[in-house]
């Protein structure tokens, strides 16, 4: 328990339902849904809808999701990938031609198509139970009366606005400017979109006057998207998965998600006895670090669409292997690194319902505000997923025509015993699986309690240095300084999480204080 003397939250109780996320309408928007009669899948998409117009900087329909979702009065888990193509004109070669070893972060070139409408469109269609018309009408009514800007996002959006050009900067900027926050940014043509979908379903976006409006904006940008390349857009069911760790199974997303680098740190770190360490010392942090490198270069040399090697990758020898390779008294140089690994933009949204469906949903146009770009008539802002392919030649990641990237979002779910306990996810980009381990160990491991285990301390070593928040002492810093490390305090925090553990009959929610958002509950 925590000490109630000093700040901090409680998780939240409830019974009926509970919804956590990243922004205080998102959640309550979800609530809403469920108290109207909607189920967890309906509650999810109207939150996270939301969250393109409260978040816009994070997510918005340009983008990409991936849900992982238990059905009422099942402990099976079903995995839907809403993640889009490249269009049919990407070609590495041609790209290598003008020069480039890489995707450029932002730009026309980066643009792969949007998934998660389709997406949202089929989980509504195959496990929801309201009509697709009601869980648009907050995001309808949030577009056009506006959100009042939250600090956590007028904090981003000030890092993020150099990215935007043209179009974007008429529809996500104030008058060229950052807002401050309580502004009210508001998105009419988007409301217009929603509107369409709520008539026409996934029609209204990829067809017609909407679909119309992008790809002319994107071939005006210099893109060889077409009308044919965005019909063709479909997400797929796809089998989880999972991986044990200290009687818990940790299920994710297969590839193209990076969901199994989480699952393959773990397998390495079952190897350390983290328990005996101090949860916020050094040691922990040492190993934690040597197994993401580890991990993430097993990441940036298999997955892929399709990949290769998984069973490889996730097999218990190779991470018995891997574990070896650590130096408890030094650091390894970090893994070869790729261009998403410091990103940090997305948004997560959970939600459990009284019948004991639970979701569990990732939604994100990639780096702040994306490519930088937006459709000239709706203001649809495009993501940079293409920024996930390498252009090295012959890499199963290589960037090409129809194909999905290697990507990061990942949401993830907990079973014990065969039952599904907690689903979760934890933001911010190339963090993500170092920080679904985190937030598994400190559960596990450490035996917090949920919001304890959320709020804690973290720490991320990525090819630019080991970031570690000010939630960890000078000494801390400096002793992994000692070992090798080369040691930053990061400019945002890392990540950002949310979860709902299932306990019997009651149910607890935990959101991040990195974000503006909370966990609500009736």
């Amino acid at each position: 328990m925590r000490d109630f003397h000093l700040p901090g939250r409680s998780a939240t109780y409830a019974q009926n339902g509970i919804c956590a996320t990243s922004h205080p309408l998102g959640a309550q928007v979800a609530i809403e849904v469920l108290k109207a009669g909607g189920n967890a899948a309906d509650a999810a998409i109207a939150g996270a809808l939301v969250l393109g117009i409260a978040e816009p900087q994070m997510t918005g329909i340009g983008g990409d999701c991936f849900v992982l979702l238990k059905p009422a009065g099942s402990d099976d888990i079903l995995a839907i990938n809403g993640s889009g193509r490249s269009p049919k004109g990407l070609d590495a070669a041609a790209l290598r031609a003008r020069g480039l070893t890489e995707i450029p972060i932002q730009g026309i070139d980066a643009v792969t198509l949007p998934g998660a409408i389709d997406a949202f469109c089929r989980l509504n269609a195959d496990h929801g139970r309201l009509p697709l018309a009601d869980i648009l009408a907050p995001a309808i009514h949030y577009a056009t009366e506006g959100v009042p800007v939250a600090p956590r996002v007028a904090f981003d959006w000030v890092d993020d606005i150099p990215a935007l050009q043209g179009a974007a900067r008429d529809f996500y900027t104030f008058g060229g400017k950052a807002p401050k926050p309580g502004q009210v940014f508001r998105a009419p043509g988007q409301a217009e979109v929603f509107r369409r979908i709520a008539r026409e379903g996934r029609d209204g976006f990829y067809q017609g006057e909407v679909a119309e409006d992008m790809i002319t904006s994107l071939r005006a940008l210099g893109g060889t998207h077409t009308l044919d390349d965005l019909a063709a857009t479909a997400c797929n069911y796809t089998t989880p998965v999972s991986g044990p760790y200290h009687g818990i199974e940790l299920v994710e997303h297969p590839p193209n998600g990076q969901g199994a680098t989480a699952i393959l740190m773990l397998n390495i770190l079952s190897h350390f006895d983290l328990a005996a360490m101090d949860p916020f010392g050094t040691q922990r942090a040492h190993i934690e670090a040597e197994a993401t490198k580890l991990a993430y270069d097993a990441r940036n040399r298999f997955i892929a669409d399709p990949t290769i090697r998984l069973d490889h990758m996730l097999s218990a020898d190779t991470a018995a292997k891997l574990a070896s390779l650590i130096d408890p008294k030094r650091a390894m140089p970090a893994a070869k690194p790729l261009t998403e690994v410091i990103h940090k933009d997305t948004i997560y949204i959970t939600v459990v319902d009284r019948d004991r469906m639970a979701v569990s949903l990732i939604y994100s146009v990639f780096w702040g505000f994306g490519a930088g770009l937006a459709s000239s008539k709706f203001g649809i802002n495009f993501q940079n997923r293409g920024a996930g392919f390498t252009l090295e030649a012959g890499h199963p990641n290589e960037a090409g025509p129809a194909k999905r990237p290697m990507h990061t979002i990942i949401p993830g779910m907990l079973r014990k015993d065969g039952k599904v306990m907690m689903p979760f996810g934890v933001m911010g980009g190339g963090y993500q699986p170092c920080g679904h381990v985190r937030l598994v160990t400190n559960l596990t491991d450490y035996g917090m309690d949920l919001q304890q285990a959320i709020d804690a301390p973290r720490s991320f070593s990525s090819p630019e240095g080991m970031e570690v928040e000010r939630g960890y002492t000078d000494q801390t810093r400096a002793e992994l300084a000692a070992l090798g490390h080369k040691v930053t305090i990061p400019h945002t925090p890392l990540g950002g999480a949310q979860a709902i553990i299932l306990d019997g009959d009651v149910l607890i929610g935990g959101s991040d204080p990195r974000k503006d958002g909370c966990a609500l509950g009736y």
